[in-house]
């Protein structure tokens, strides 16, 4: 398991916002697209470095890699 689904997995509170990039307490807010509110669309940045992530949606899911901090699987996110 990667740093980053080892963080997510873990609770922890991401560092930067994982739709927007934005840097959490720090940067000015950003608007959220209708499906990112509503929590449809998968993350595109790192939440721990900001870094954009190759994201792949597949029927079953998605899968959102950051080059530094590894994979995040939706898989992971399933109840």
């Amino acid at each position: 398991m990667g740093e980053l689904a080892a963080a997510c997995v873990a609770g922890e509170g991401p560092i930067f916002h994982p739709n927007t990039g934005a840097r959490i307490g720090v940067d000015a807010e950003r608007m959220l697209s209708i499906g990112a509110a509503a929590g449809l669309e998968p993350p595109r940045w790192c939440q721990l470095c900001g870094r954009r992530m190759k994201v792949q949606v597949r029927p079953t899911g998605w899968l959102a890699e950051c080059s530094r901090h590894g994979e995040l699987d939706s898989v992971l996110f399933d109840r």
